[in-house]
C-alpha cells in the first residue's frame, strides 16, 4: 500500500522530508464507472495539474490528523469517485474518465518540514517557496492516462500543516474543486453524508464525441511549466484589498454609469488598468483581458451548481492599451461586462461547435498578448474548508499554469467583501505595480 522515502528538499529555509506515499480508494466497492469527457473538458488536456495550497495552524497529532484525513477521503470518494480514477481513450480516440475498484485511487504523500513555521508561508510575496509542499509540479493533465487524477501532500510544519493538492484540470474546474474540498472537510468534521452530491452526468451539458489525435508534434506542448522554464522571471504576490478598498474601487468605477458594474467587473477593470500601466505599453499595443467564466447557469438547459467537471469557457476582450490608460476604469469594466453578458447559451454552443469542427488543445499561457487572465473566484468559500481544527490561515495557488498576467481571486480571510488578488508578473512590471498608489488604494 505504501512506500517510505527519504527525500529531503529545501524550501523556505528548511528541509522537506518525504515520509510515505500511499493511495486512498473509495471505502466501499463501486465497480466500473465510465464518463466521457466533453467539449468543456478536452481543451485543458495540455494544461498542468491545478494546484492549491492550504495552510493550517495548530492541529492535533500529525499521524492522527493524517489518518483522519485519509478516512474522510475514502468516504468522500464514494461520491466523487471520478477523482480516484484515470483517463482512458476508447477505440475511437475519445477521452473518458474511468474508475474501477482495482485502480490505485488518490495518491497521498506525507512529509515533514518541522523547521518551517506557517507564518513563513503566509507572506504575501512569492510562490517558488511552495514548490516542495505541492505534488505534481510540471505534470500535464494528459499524464492522467498513467497517473492518479488527484494527488495530496500533507506536510507537518513547526506549528501546523500544509495541505498541497494537485487536481487534473481535464476533469474538473474550480467550482467542482471547492465542492469536493468542502465536502471532504465536512465529512472529516463529523458529517455523516455529503450534503450536495456531485452531478456526474457531464454528457447532459454536451454530448458530442470528439476524437483527438495527440500524436502530431504540433499538438504536443513544447514548453515546460512556467515557474521552472527559461522564460521571463516571474514574481508572484498577493495584494489584499479590504472590504472598504473593494467598496471604494466599485464606487469609483460606477461613478459615471447608470447600470451598476459588479464587484468582479469593477475590480477586474482596476487590475487590468494598473497592470497595463505597470507594463508601460504603448498606446497602439494590444492588451487582452481573459476570464474563465462559469457556464453552469448559461448553458441551455442550465446545469446544477453541483455539476462535476469543467463547465467553464475562456472569454476574451481585446483593446488598445492607450484606450485602457486614457479612460477611467469604467471603460475597461464596460468591455468586460459586455463580453461576459454576451456569452450566453447561443454563444457557448457556437464556440463548442467551432471547436468540435477543428479541435485545438490549448496551452496554459494561450490567454492573449499582454494579457490579464482571471481564474478562481472570490465566490469560492475557501476559508470554510475546516477539517476539524479551524479554517486555513492562507489559501494559495501553486506553481503550475502560471504566466505573465495570471490572476487568481480569493475571498479575503478577514471576510465580508474583502478580496485577495494573487498576481504573477514579470519582475520589472511587478516592481512598478507595487509602487502604484492608485492601484493599492491607500487607507
Amino acid at each position: 500500500m505504501g512506500e517510505v522515502a527519504n527525500d529531503e528538499k529545501k524550501v523556505g529555509g528548511g528541509n522537506v522530508k518525504i515520509l510515505t506515499t500511499t493511495n486512498v480508494k473509495p471505502k466501499k466497492l463501486i465497480g466500473r464507472k465510465e464518463c466521457q469527457l466533453v467539449t468543456f473538458d478536452l481543451p485543458y488536456l495540455a494544461f498542468y495539474y491545478n494546484q492549491k495550497l492550504l495552510l493550517y495552524k495548530g492541529g492535533d497529532d500529525f499521524d492522527d490528523v493524517v489518518e483522519k484525513l485519509k478516512d474522510g477521503l475514502a468516504l468522500v470518494l464514494e461520491e466523487f469517485h471520478q477523482l480516484a480514477g484515470k483517463l482512458e481513450k476508447d477505440e475511437d480516440g475519445v477521452f473518458k474518465v474511468v474508475y474501477d475498484d482495482d485502480m490505485d485511487g488518490v495518491e497521498v504523500v506525507t512529509a515533514a518540514a518541522e523547521a518551517i513555521e506557517v507564518a513563513e508561508l503566509t507572506a504575501e510575496e512569492g510562490f517558488s517557496k511552495f514548490k516542495e509542499l505541492l505534488p505534481y509540479n510540471g505534470v500535464l493533465n494528459l499524464e492522467g492516462l498513467q497517473r492518479p487524477l488527484l494527488a495530496v501532500q500533507l506536510t507537518k510544519l513547526k506549528d501546523g500543516l500544509a495541505m498541497g493538492c494537485a487536481f487534473n484540470h481535464a476533469i474538473l474546474d474550480g467550482t467542482s474543486t471547492w465542492h469536493f474540498m468542502s465536502s471532504w472537510a465536512a465529512i472529516c468534521g463529523g458529517a455523516t453524508s455529503i450534503s450536495v452530491p456531485p452531478f456526474l452526468e457531464r454528457t447532459k451539458a454536451r454530448n458530442t464525441r470528439v476524437k483527438l489525435d495527440l500524436s502530431q508534434p504540433s499538438d504536443a506542448p513544447e514548453h515546460a511549466n512556467s515557474a521552472s522554464s527559461g522564460g521571463p522571471v516571474l514574481r508572484g504576490k498577493v495584494f489584499k484589498f479590504s472590504e472598504s478598498a473593494v467598496d471604494r474601487i466599485k464606487s469609483t468605477v460606477n461613478a459615471g454609469d447608470s447600470k451598476p458594474f459588479t464587484t468582479f467587473q469593477s475590480l477586474s477593470a482596476h487590475v487590468w488598468q494598473a497592470v497595463t500601466r505597470a507594463r508601460e505599453l504603448g498606446p497602439t499595443d494590444y492588451t487582452v483581458f481573459t476570464v474563465f467564466a462559469d457556464c453552469r447557469k448559461r448553458v441551455d438547459p442550465a446545469m446544477p451548481e453541483s455539476y462535476f467537471g469543467n463547465l467553464i469557457q475562456a472569454i476574451f476582450t481585446v483593446t488598445g492599451a492607450g484606450l485602457i490608460l486614457s479612460n477611467p476604469a469604467e471603460f475597461g469594466a464596460g468591455l468586460i461586462r459586455n463580453a461576459i453578458e454576451s456569452h450566453n447559451a447561443e454563444a457557448i454552443t457556437k464556440r463548442n461547435e467551432e471547436w468540435e469542427s477543428n479541435p485545438v488543445i490549448f496551452q496554459y499561457k494561450d490567454a492573449g498578448v499582454n494579457c490579464v487572465a482571471v481564474g478562481s473566484s472570490p465566490r469560492f468559500q475557501v476559508y470554510d474548508v475546516d477539517f476539524g481544527w479551524g479554517s486555513p490561515e492562507s489559501v494559495r495557488s501553486g506553481l503550475n499554469n502560471r504566466f505573465d498576467g495570471m490572476v487568481y481571486l480569493y475571498p479575503g480571510k478577514s471576510g465580508g467583501r474583502s478580496i485577495d488578488v494573487e498576481i504573477s508578473l514579470e519582475a520589472k512590471t511587478m516592481e512598478k505595480l507595487e509602487k502604484d498608489k492608485d492601484f493599492l488604494i491607500q487607507p
